[in-house]
């Protein structure tokens, strides 16, 4: 996934309880869709996670999404900065303590700051996410909430999305979002299987390792998003598993970021080895069934470490005919993004994904696209050729593109994305 340089940038559990408002219907959207809006589905729960997924979906291919597209995403910010799932008034006030969320922020602020000209919207985003940053460095799904991984990484993506360096947002006490997501990475202490893995939070004891907030925040201490520039690249060798030679264990083992990265993706590869290349749902009482969304984010983090040949394995299954990914993502603008992401990462063609054209399949779901670069993804690896202008995406002057992830959602994030939070 590739944020453009000029201009470039996991679960959401809103609390809407009116009534939607009667929606405006778009010319061009199927009838019952608000103007700009990406799915059919009731976006009470999703809806500012799934458009910004679209968003950055399209941009990462080529595809120039729908201006009513940009605004209705752009309309859903609070007055503060923050964004709820989904505001059908938006005329009315955002409840600042409980109706705005980490991962819905975050995926905005990546999205708008990967199609740009939405510069203020974005900087006040940042705004809100620094005010609400955790003394451990970390954030919760809302406000004052315990830090948990998938809403960290999520925060961290935006950052480096708009060209800062998450190290260097501190909160009061001096620690960054890296000390909050070490602190729940399981080390040497932990059972054999589960060295590597971070879980999705500590605020009820011990850590559990959980692969959904293990393939967020193995994406994020990587210093990336939703979308990188190492689009495709392998350093030819598989990823290095934590050592524990000298015998000392405990979460937040190691300071590296780059062995606890590499630790992360070593204990997915492992996992999914074991699984027929994917990992499974982690939602309790769920059926031993597969996790597409959550596959799909261990894609993207595996690409993003430069291991694009290891990410290549779940890859194929996900593309395969009897894995059921097709099936799960059809007519769904969240999952497909998540599918375009994963191969457009690792350096394979979202349009032609085990035969299918995701990327027609997205636009199909929203307000028709604005343009498409020529060419685009003909290979699957082509970027989109047009550069945006320096005030087009908003903090920090030109921004790099970098990579996200991942929502493990406590009873709503997983109905898109496929992210599940569990603390057992």
């Amino acid at each position: 996934m590739n944020i453009r340089r000029s201009v470039a940038a996991l679960s959401l559990c809103a609390a809407v309880g009116a009534a939607a408002a009667p929606a405006a219907v778009a010319d061009d959207s199927p009838a019952g869709r608000s103007e700009g809006l990406y799915g059919a589905k009731d976006p009470k729960f999703d809806g500012v996670w799934r458009q910004s997924l679209a968003l950055l979906a399209q941009d990462a291919v080529g595809v120039t999404p729908a201006k009513s597209a940009i605004d209705w995403l752009t309309g859903q910010s609070c007055a503060d900065g923050g964004f709820a799932a989904y505001r059908a008034d938006t005329s009315k006030a955002c409840d600042p303590k409980k109706g705005e969320f980490t991962d819905a922020t975050a995926a905005a602020i990546q999205a708008l700051a990967a199609v740009g000209g939405r510069a203020d919207t974005v900087e006040k985003g940042i705004g809100w996410l620094k005010s609400h940053q955790n003394e451990d460095g970390g954030w919760g799904m809302n406000p004052g909430g315990p830090s948990d991984a998938n809403s960290t990484s999520a925060a961290i993506g935006a950052f480096a999305a708009t060209g800062q360096d998450p190290a260097k947002v501190s909160a009061k006490g001096g620690k960054s979002p890296y000390d909050a997501l070490l602190a729940l990475q399981l080390g040497c202490s932990a059972k054999a299987a589960e060295r590597g893995a971070f879980a999705y939070t500590a605020d009820k004891g011990k850590p559990v390792a959980n692969e959904l907030a293990t393939a967020s925040a193995a994406l994020a201490v990587q210093g990336k998003g939703f979308v990188f520039e190492t689009v495709g690249k392998d350093r030819g060798a598989a990823p290095e598993p934590l050592s524990c030679a000298d015998g000392k264990g405990g979460a937040g083992t190691t300071k590296d970021t780059t062995k606890a990265a590499e630790a992360a993706l070593a204990h997915l590869s492992r996992v999914m080895s074991d699984t027929d290349m994917h990992l499974k749902s982690a939602m309790p009482g769920a059926k031993d069934q597969p996790d597409f969304g959550g596959t799909a984010d261990a894609v993207v983090a595996l690409a993003a470490g430069e291991h694009s040949a290891t990410a290549g394995k779940p890859l194929q299954w996900l593309q395969g005919k009897d894995s059921g990914a097709a099936a799960w993502a059809k007519g769904d603008p969240g999952a497909l993004a998540k599918l375009i992401l994963a191969a457009h990462a690792a350096g394979a063609n979202p349009r032609d994904f085990g035969g299918a054209d995701l990327v027609q399949q997205l636009n199909a779901t929203g307000p028709k696209p604005e343009a498409a670069a020529k060419g685009a993804e003909s290979d699957g690896k082509n970027e989109k050729s047009e550069k945006k202008s320096d005030d087009d995406g908003g903090v920090g002057g030109v921004w790099w593109t970098v990579g996200v992830c991942a929502v493990v959602g406590v009873g709503i994030g997983f109905l898109l994305s496929g992210r599940k939070r569990r603390q057992l």
